[in-house]
């Protein structure tokens, strides 16, 4: 009996390659619509599916290969004598390859496109002929992408597909449709947390291992968005690894949490920041931050990245070593210069200085990233055995602003405020940022108690005050400003605080204690602002 394959793809790519051999080799050829055409013009003999079915392409194409003529004709096994009969009794015959790939819904969607227009591209048939031929892997070639075509042509030239090649195939389709699938449901959902959580995502390389060497990994990126991270270029340096990814993520949520001007993209809860604090001076234009192992070491404001880049090495300039540095303005060549004499492994920006660029560049294994789009990710999801953690990203920086002590903060204080509430949120918990100027002077991360995080943040500080006083860089004051990631329930961290010269906290409040603890600011002479919103990061 004459084998016969189904051809009707979107992505014309090597279709002639196949269809050819196909032919070539004895092979009858059905197909549809433009892909018809497509090999009628490269002068190949061509079945249309309407001629097997006795059915018309209706309803502008929606229906087309709908039907028991071809679906059986793939689903039938060859080995059941019974299902060779009703094949037969029907008057259809066997189609042993299926050749489809799907309308494009992952590159629509990314479009600002109209419902009516996306639903025109979500595709029924061809995900429906790909199963079919999937499900009976043992007697039928299913085909969806164009790189697995001179694989297949090979394998017939050579006596047939083994089974393992074939049940590969299969698995490309289901796994393809599943993505597929999941795209437009994510797309149809109006609720962040359905039934079932979809997800479609792609790979997009191979990494050379995960957090340590003995650890594979790899990289997928979403299908149906384009996030801060698929969206960035890199100008130089080696690949990217596993840790440098997480970080690079982390680093750049960061330098956008304070405003990207590349994009106008607004600080990180600026809408409840004006509501609240109508009054608040505009925040210095260049961030600069520096990450290590997920969470920063050093982040500060200025008028000049250079300056803020200063500021950020000084916060911490052993744990910089070797870390990576973010900033959401254009890197220019004075700070590009004084970059270049550090270890880095990865510096973002918007963009770079053509001569800053060049100077860069000089470090061989430095990877220059450029990224112009901040991040937008709605929902965060954490892997956790047999599942995932799924919540909204936390984009509410402040819910009210409490005074609850006799003593107002000052006004100077309340820029250093809002930046360290702001910085805090992305320092992993227990997180205490001491704030000068709208610099970390000090940060205290990932400690299992707050006073701990106060105690490191606090002495982190006094060395950077000397050490920034000897250069020049400070006036050698300590910082008045103390930002919580949480409430506190003890008097201790308030009392440290009070000790090193702080004059201001402020933190979320909420705690059983918070009376009693507005009375210890009191008495000590600090002010202290409830905020309303915690922020944990572990």
């Amino acid at each position: 009996m004459k084998k016969r394959g189904l051809i009707s793809v979107y992505d014309k790519k090597g279709v002639g390659e196949l269809a050819s051999f196909l032919v070539e080799t004895g092979w009858e050829i059905l197909s549809t619509g433009g892909t018809a055409k497509e090999l009628e013009k490269q002068g190949l003999p061509v079945v249309e599916v309407a001629s097997v079915t006795g059915f018309p392409e209706c309803l502008e194409g929606r229906v087309k290969t709908l039907h028991p003529g071809i679906h059986a004709g793939l689903l039938a096994k060859r080995g059941d004598a019974a299902h060779l009969e009703t094949l037969n009794q029907l008057g259809y015959g066997t189609i042993d390859l299926v050749c489809v790939n799907l309308y494009p819904f992952f590159e629509k969607v990314k479009r600002d496109l109209t419902e009516a227009e996306m639903i025109e591209v979500i595709d029924i048939g061809g995900p429906a002929l790909l199963r079919s031929g999937a499900k009976n892997y043992q007697d039928v070639i299913p085909l969806t992408d164009p790189e697995d075509y001179g694989s297949v042509i090979s394998a017939l030239k050579t006596g047939g597909l083994s089974l393992s090649f074939r049940k590969s195939l299969a698995a490309k389709v289901f796994d393809l449709t599943a993505a597929y699938d999941a795209a437009i449901a994510r797309y149809l959902l109006d609720e962040s947390y359905p039934a079932y959580f979809p997800v479609s995502i792609k790979k997009s390389r191979s990494l050379r291992y995960g957090e340590n060497n003995h650890q594979s990994a790899a990289l997928y990126y979403h299908t149906d968005k384009t996030g801060a991270m698929a969206s960035m270029v890199q100008l130089a340096g080696k690949e990217l690894s596993y840790n440098n990814v997480r970080d690079l993520d982390l680093a750049w949520k960061t330098a956008c949490a304070f405003g990207l001007s590349a994009d106008a993209t607004p600080p990180h809860g600026e809408e409840s920041v004006v509501r609240l604090l109508p009054d608040l001076p505009q925040a210095l234009p260049a961030c600069c931050v520096a990450v290590k192992h997920t969470t920063p070491c050093g982040l500060a404001l200025a008028a000049t990245l250079s300056e803020a880049y200063t500021k950020t090495y000084i916060c911490d300039p052993i744990s910089i070593f070797g870390g990576i540095l973010a900033c959401n303005v254009t890197i220019d060549l004075e700070t590009a210069k004084k970059m270049s004499e550090l270890f880095l492994e990865i510096i973002i920006a918007p963009d770079f200085e053509e001569d800053a660029l060049s100077l860069l560049k000089k470090r061989k294994d430095l990877r220059i990233m450029r990224a112009a789009s901040a991040p937008r990710e709605k929902l965060e999801c954490i892997s956790i055995d047999g599942g995932l953690l799924v919540q909204n990203t936390d984009r509410t920086l402040l819910e009210k602003w409490d005074v609850v002590t006799q003593l107002q903060p000052g006004p100077q204080d309340i820029p250093d405020m809002i930046f360290g509430i702001r910085a805090v949120t992305y320092v992993k918990s227990n997180a205490i940022v001491v704030v000068k100027n709208q610099a970390a002077m000090g940060i205290g991360a990932g400690e299992t108690n707050r006073l701990w995080a106060a105690e490191l943040a606090l002495n982190r500080s006094t060395r950077a005050v000397i050490s920034a006083a000897q250069t020049g860089a400070d006036d050698g004051a300590f910082p008045r400003v103390l930002a919580s990631d949480a409430f506190f329930t003890f008097p201790d961290v308030i009392e440290v605080a009070a000790a090193s010269g702080i004059k201001t906290i402020v933190q979320p409040g909420g705690s059983h204690q918070d009376q009693f603890l507005i009375d210890v600011c009191d008495k000590l002479g600090i002010a202290m602002v409830f905020i309303g919103s915690r922020h944990f990061k572990h």
